[in-house]
């Protein structure tokens, strides 16, 4: 009497969890590399962005001042801009001859 109590029971099979837990973790697959995709996407963007920022106060302040930077030094210790760097600590960089400011240069890997 007792195991016929205990076949009609319900809940869920071992095969049951197994295929839940199954699609869970492709989801997972899906999802994780998406995200973190678009949080170097949002880097970039934020980059780009300083890059922007920076080119323009470097025209004003040639404007203003009446003369070519020979570093970004000048735009923050005269209130120009708050800071120049990107999203991986990295200052932008100023080609003096031009004038023309870009986004930094990737540091290199270490030697293994």
């Amino acid at each position: 009497m007792k195991l016929k109590t205990l076949l009609n029971e319900k809940g869920f099979t071992l095969i049951e969890m197994l295929i839940v837990l199954m699609i869970i973790s492709l989801l997972l697959m899906i999802v994780v590399p998406n995200l973190t995709k678009n949080n170097n996407t949002a880097q970039e963007a934020s980059c780009k962005g300083t890059v922007k920022l920076v080119q323009a106060q470097v025209y004003a302040y040639n404007l203003e001042e009446g003369g070519n930077l020979t570093s970004l030094e000048p735009l923050i210790s005269n209130g120009y801009v708050d800071s120049i760097k990107c999203y991986n600590d990295q200052d932008v960089e100023l080609d003096v001859d031009t004038q023309i400011v870009s986004e930094p240069k990737p540091k290199p890997l270490p030697a293994s």
